[in-house]
């Protein structure tokens, strides 16, 4: 323990320390009671120096809590100084004695001088001392000839760190630098000299030890062999031991490294901008075809034209549910007699038990027959749709070509049916890019302003909301919307009214039910006269209050699932965004995603929301339905997302909801960064990993499934609309068109014998054939299946297969030494065995998995015979830019590391698309099951009407055979109007390029025509006979229920959607 005073002298010197003052520290190592020892007066800076030093070093060690200077530690900084300092002044000696010995030419003291300077004397050899002597005067010398002017002061360095100075003529000494020093710079210093002693001692030691090495050569020799004899036999059994002792884990390190490797070369192959051959050989195997990869090629195929033949079969069952729906309707408004309704029950029975399939089985027949003209036809026809599939902006134009009516029906059947529902990656692919293409088209060339896209109805949005609300999207909008939908409706204790005059109403009721008498309150009110009921508010406010957090659930359920959205809305929502943005540059932000916003909740999501069990949001038995207040919930949290989702506040007739437009704008803000998100998606070649070669790398031809009827259907459009879809006569278009000919009849597309021609029900028959589906494998025009290929592409793919088999079997580190080293024969025979085990495994693929005769001519060649024709290839490939011959054809490299990670990458989606295409079939089953509950439900209803129509005796006679029109089964007479008198009624609201006073020459006839809810608009305008115009009054129906106030017909003629269908209900339905 240190005493108090001990302690105040440590505390003053380590402030002097600090300070850096050597004088003021030498005072406080003076001081008694610091009783620190041995302070020589003349060495205060070196003690400074010292003590600072010893301090830095206490203060940069982080396991040292106190950061002063102990009594102990300055004591022992102190006695190193004085160490320093004696050794100093024994150098100084040194220096000076050998110096003078050599400028006096004393050999004979050198020895003395030497040997007084060091610790050990033996170090120094008596015998060299002449030739210590002869090197230092040497090197004195040496050293003096450089000097021309110099002074008496020496300068040692101790510790590296320390100097001291010393004047050889005054005899003063100090540890700071001395004004005008001038050094002795021709003397040798301390380590010259000990440098020189040193270095002699070690030449004679090495010379005496080589001298001995030398005269035992032959000995050292057979010493060494044996040592390390020993030494290699001891470490090899050693090593030996040691693995056979590990085994497992050297098993295990050899697994890692070789890992290790292949992924280093796949991070090669798949990163690396020009994989180098030594990379791809490695992984060409991937490419090869296995009977698992046949297997499963099959299987998807097999699941596919299920998923698609049920999908199909689905939309029908709904359309005949719907129009059975209707026709029900009808019949409880007495609008259309019970005999109709059986006649659609009994088509509905035949469809439940699958009477149609049986003629599925005339596949063999007509275009599938194997008479060489009809499957030239076939192939005509294979060619076609694959053009039409994979260049879009055939078919975007074909749909702005045709009417409205047509337009639609055409995309909800052929369209779709073209790309298979997207059922496959490479098919929702093309499909996006056919609505991308023909999205930009009709923004182009029929969007006049930005808001048209919210107004109008646009052909493009209309068929992208229906698909990813369809077959696919169904699943996506009940994982987004079921559970909190659900839950609004299991809440029976919910009830959301936000009419005031229904608020008031429903209090009346309730005063009146209570008391039994009748309320003296009016029964008709107003808005205004209703919300001056305290009664009315309180219940209102109650209404907005639920209204408010139920919306909040709805509201957080859609922001939390944006990634649940399909990909293909988003993407489409890009497209609109950007193309609007093109054409009106001038558009705001807010205004672009408004237009957003319009798509994905009002189009797509609000329906869902307002009308569950029309989308399968929830579980519908057969019967079931959502009560009137139930629905008026959902309307009502609909009304409001819609409000907020087009910034919309609540001002007008629903001014008495202004206390919800703080909560619509800051929706509006969550909507807006969700719709600004939503569209940020890659583009689909990144997302599919889709290229121009993705059909080459496949193992199985794209496959659709189509109808007679549609094929035919799109043959005679295509020639109707030839000039404007194709107008370059060179288009391949044009070539197929005039290969397949004159659009031929549904008997002859078929053949001879598909249809007896005496059959009574010949039409009848007819028509069902043409609901036959078939199957076409889609091949290019020009596919290198036909001969030598036709252009670059063609001829690269080809190359491609034949480099993949040379560089299997022969070494080299690239494509120009391979081709230009001649194979040996081994090699030739590898090869060989290789294209004899593939053509065994090409034989077991199915008949339209088989490789082209030209690829499998090529694959039978030798391999010297296959380089030849890879150099020919590639000298006609450089021509055309494809590849180079200065980068040693790397390009044709890269595209070959391209189908490997593309093979890879198929193979797994193909896994993932069985898993989701078994998926999606037990669903298809599933709703398929639903609607035969419904026809079971809908027979019962009908069997009862029969039961209770007997029961009742009524005189009106109904033929149940349907072999006669019964009494009072009518066809309303047509009704004609002129466009003045539809004007005058609001129905007209104008005609392009048409004056109001020229409507009285414009004429209109609707006529009714068999088919329920179904009217035929024909007009003539200034004489001129227009074509006819279909109107289906579910369509109008559906128009009204989306808030689409405008449509047009004949393309010119603008009608007020609301009024036309009060027109329709009033004269043909007499509402």
């Amino acid at each position: 323990m240190h005493s108090l005073p001990g302690i105040v002298a440590v505390g003053y010197i380590n402030e002097a320390i600090d300070e850096g003052n050597a004088l003021k520290t030498l005072d406080t190592l003076l001081l008694p009671t610091a009783k620190i020892k041995d302070v020589d007066p003349d060495c205060a800076q070196h003690y400074q120096d010292v003590l600072y030093h010893a301090k830095m070093q206490k203060l940069m060690d982080s396991e040292i809590v106190s950061k002063v200077l102990w009594l102990d530690e300055i004591q022992h900084a102190v006695d190193e100084a004085n160490m320093d300092k004696d050794k100093a002044k024994q150098w100084v000696t040194l220096v000076i004695d050998v110096n003078q010995c050599l400028e006096k030419e004393k050999p004979c003291d050198i020895l003395s001088h030497l040997k007084s300077s060091v610790s050990n004397t033996n170090d120094i050899i008596p015998e060299c001392a002449d030739r210590y002597y002869d090197a230092l005067a040497k090197a004195k010398e040496h050293k003096s000839k450089s000097v021309s002017t110099e002074g008496s002061w020496l300068k040692l360095t101790l510790q590296d760190k320390y100097d001291y100075y010393y004047n050889i003529d005054s005899k003063e000494s100090s540890w700071v630098t001395p004004e005008s020093c001038l050094p002795k710079e021709s003397w040798l210093m301390a380590k010259e000299i000990e440098a020189f002693w040193k270095g002699h001692k070690q030449r004679e030691a090495y010379m005496r030890r080589r001298q001995t090495f030398i005269d035992n050569t032959e000995n050292i020799v057979k010493i060494q062999s044996w040592f390390r004899m020993v030494t290699a036999r001891r470490n090899y059994l050693s090593r030996l031991q040691y693995f056979r002792d590990h085994k497992n884990e050297i098993v295990k390190i050899q697994s890692l490294v070789r890992a290790n490797k292949a992924r280093d070369d796949y991070k090669t192959l798949v990163g690396s901008e020009n994989p180098p051959l030594t990379v791809i050989r490695k992984f060409v195997h991937l490419l090869d075809q296995s009977n698992l990869d046949f297997q499963e090629e099959l299987e998807v195929a097999r699941l596919r034209e299920e998923v698609v033949t049920k999908i199909r079969g689905n939309q029908q069952l709904e359309k005949d549910l719907n129009l059975m729906d209707l026709k029900i309707g009808l019949l409880v408004k007495n609008r259309i007699t019970l005999e109709d309704v059986i006649s659609h029950r009994t088509k509905l029975n035949k469809k439940k038990h699958g009477e149609m399939q049986i003629l599925n089985n005339t596949d063999s027949q007509g275009i599938k027959s194997l008479s060489k003209e009809r499957r030239k036809t076939l192939e005509t026809y294979q060619q076609l749709f694959y053009l039409l599939q994979t260049n879009p902006l055939y078919l975007a134009k074909l749909i702005f070509q045709m009417p409205q009516n047509k337009s639609t029906k055409f995309m909800d059947t052929v369209i779709f049916t073209l790309y298979n529902y997207a059922s496959n990656q490479r098919e929702e692919y093309l499909l996006l890019k056919l609505f991308k293409t023909a999205l930009e088209e009709e923004i182009k060339s029929k969007v006049d302003q930005v808001q048209d896209i919210v107004t109008g109805n646009p052909t493009v949005i209309k068929m992208v909301v229906s698909f990813n609300r369809g077959a696919r999207g169904q699943n996506t909008l009940r994982q987004l919307l079921a559970p909190v939908v659900k839950e609004i409706l299991d809440d029976k204790s919910l009830t959301i009214n936000t009419n005031p005059v229904e608020v008031y109403k429903a209090w009346v009721n309730q005063l009146e039910t209570q008391t039994g008498e009748a309320s003296k309150l009016p029964y008709d009110v107003t808005t205004e006269q209703a919300l001056t009921y305290p009664e009315v508010k309180n219940k209102l406010e109650a209404s907005i209050e639920n209204l408010r957090r139920v919306t909040d659930k709805v509201l957080k359920s859609i922001i939390s699932s944006r990634d649940l959205l399909p990909y293909g809305l988003r993407y489409i929502a890009k497209v609109l965004k950007n193309s609007i943005h093109e054409k009106f540059p001038d558009a705001t932000e807010d205004e672009l995603l408004k237009i957003v916003g319009n798509l994905l909740y009002y189009r797509y999501m609000n329906p869902a929301i307002v009308a569950p069990d029309g989308f399968d949001i929830i579980d519908m038995t057969a019967g079931g339905q959502i009560t009137s207040d139930q629905r008026r919930n959902l309307g009502s949290v609909a009304k409001v997302l819609q409000h907020a989702a087009s910034n919309k506040l609540f001002e007008g007739e629903n001014e008495h909801l202004s206390s919800m437009n703080n909560y619509l704008s800051e929706t509006y803000h969550e909507f807006r960064k969700y719709f600004k998100e939503a569209c940020n998606v890659p583009e689909p070649e990144e997302t599919f990993n889709m290229d121009k070669y993705t059909d080459v790398v496949t193992v199985s031809k794209p496959v659709i499934y189509i109808s007679v009827e549609e094929i035919i259907s799109t043959h005679s459009l295509l020639l109707e609309h030839q000039d404007a879809i194709a107008p370059d006569k060179q288009d391949l278009l044009n070539e197929l068109l005039e290969l397949l000919g004159e659009v031929p009849s549904v008997e002859s597309f078929l053949g001879e014998g598909a249809v007896d021609p005496n059959d009574p029900n010949k039409a009848n028959t007819l028509s069902q054939l043409s609901k036959i589906e078939i199957s076409l494998y889609l091949t290019s025009k020009y596919n290198i299946g036909d001969g030598e290929a036709v252009d670059g592409q063609s001829l690269m793919i080809k190359t491609k297969k034949l480099i993949i088999d040379v560089i299997r079997n022969q070494p080299g580190n690239t494509l120009t030494e391979i081709l230009e080293t001649p194979a040996t024969t081994k090699e030739e025979a590898d090869h060989a065995r290789d294209m004899e085990s593939r053509a065994i495994i090409d034989s077991q693929a199915p008949e339209e998995m088989k490789h082209s005769q030209s690829m499998i001519e090529d694959a039978q060649l030798p391999l010297q015979q296959k380089k030849r024709k890879i150099q020919r290839n590639l000298r006609t490939l450089e021509q055309t830019r494809h590849v180079s011959s200065k980068n040693k054809y790397q390009d044709i490299l890269n595209e070959i590391a391209k189908d490997i990670r593309n093979q890879r990458i198929h193979r797994k989606l193909r896994k993932a698309e069985l898993a989701k295409l078994q998926q999606t079939l037990n669903a298809l089953n599933e709703k398929a099951a639903f609607y035969e509950e419904q026809i079971n439900y809908y027979d019962t209803y009908i069997k009862t009407c029969l039961d209770n129509l007997k029961r009742r005796n009524s005189r009106r006679s109904i033929k149940l055979d349907g072999k006669g029109e019964p009494k009072g089964a009518k066809r309303a007479k047509p009704v004609r109007y002129t466009a003045a008198k539809l004007h005058e009624k609001g129905v007209l609201l104008g005609i392009d390029d048409l004056q109001t006073n020229q409507f009285k020459n414009v004429t209109f006839d609707i006529i009714s025509t068999e088919d329920v809810g179904i009217f035929d608009v024909r007009s003539k305008f200034l004489g001129v006979e227009m074509e006819k115009v279909q109107l289906n009054i579910q369509d109008l129906l559906q128009m009204q229920y989306e808030g689409v106030a405008v449509m047009k017909m004949f393309d010119k003629v603008k009608v007020n959607v609301n009024l036309l269908i009060y027109l329709l209900n009033k004269k043909f339905y007499g509402k």
